[in-house]
């Protein structure tokens, strides 16, 4: 408890010059966020695990943290003295209702609280249903794609044994059958070739890393089943919900803890929303190589 206060306190002084009496208000921002760097390689991990629930391990380690601001900021101790405006940090929203009602000087550093909560929070619902959207939209184009490449395997496996069938060798009858298979076969290689690499395409679109190498040999993470897919949407599209939940702690607990609550809700959803756009741009970059390659071939096979 010690080492935390003393902490807090040592970064307040250094932000006391430009912050005056909020200075320990931002040095609890602050620290929040050298707390979630430090989370950070274990949130990158937990996303390349492909399931929302293996996002609760920073939260958990997180837990001691916040217990320890909630303790300091609710027994008697320095920090109880240091304001964010008119607020003191150790008080609750309850106080400020009993000292100048909802819209006092107290009440309306709470509103400006629970506001910026609530904006985070609605952010975080819209990109998790969004993300779910595209999950299952991503799903179903694949699906789609893949069909037709098994059509044409299974086409191109059968029409060998119907034309060795008919065709007679030495006569100019097999030889045309031969000569206009072996065309066939060239258009069916050429189209299973493009077909294969939009499969491939959607694919990755919709698999969003869930196959993750470590080196050149690794294996591959197995993919999930039907269900398990179904099961990890609807929990993408509940778990951002949670976060207005924040809003009801905010409201019990002392001010300082409210601020770290902020803090870390905010950083996970701008997180999550940067590694996103790392994978989409990831995507993107591989995909695209392996359709200008398939597309030289199909030319070349075609000369």
């Amino acid at each position: 408890m010690s080492v935390f206060t003393h902490l807090v306190v040592e970064l307040g002084r250094l932000l006391e010059p430009v912050l005056a009496e909020s200075a320990t208000a931002a040095a609890i921002v602050l620290f929040t966020v050298l707390v979630r760097l430090a989370l950070h390689p274990l949130s990158r991990a937990a996303f390349r695990g492909a399931t929302p629930l293996a996002g609760c391990l920073p939260l958990l380690l997180q837990l001691p943290v916040f217990f320890l601001m909630y303790q300091a900021f609710s027994s008697g101790g320095e920090l109880l003295s240091h304001r964010l405006f008119a607020a003191p940090l150790g008080s609750r929203w309850a106080d400020a209702l009993g000292e100048g009602g909802l819209f006092g000087a107290q009440g309306l550093v709470f509103l400006a609280l629970f506001g910026v909560i609530a904006v985070v929070a609605a952010w975080s619902a819209v990109r998790g249903r969004r993300s779910a959207a595209a999950a299952a939209a991503a799903d179903a184009a694949a699906d789609a794609a893949e069909k037709p490449v098994a059509a044409q395997k299974s086409a191109a496996a059968r029409r060998p044994a119907v034309g060795s069938g008919r065709a007679k060798p030495g006569g100019k009858a097999g030889a045309g059958a031969r000569a206009r298979a072996a065309g066939g076969a060239g258009a069916r290689a050429r189209a299973a070739a493009g077909a294969g690499v939009a499969a491939a395409g959607a694919r990755a679109r919709a698999e969003g890393g869930h196959r993750a190498g470590v080196g050149a040999g690794a294996a591959a993470v197995p993919e999930l089943s039907a269900e398990q897919q179904e099961v990890m949407r609807k929990l993408g599209g509940v778990l951002p919900l949670l976060s207005f939940g924040t809003l009801i702690t905010a409201a019990v607990v002392p001010l300082a803890a409210g601020l770290y609550l902020l803090t870390t809700t905010a950083w996970a959803v701008a997180e999550r929303a940067w590694l996103e756009r790392r994978k989409a741009r990831a995507a993107a970059r591989t995909e695209t190589p392996g359709t200008e390659r398939a597309v030289d071939g199909a030319a070349r096979s075609s000369l």
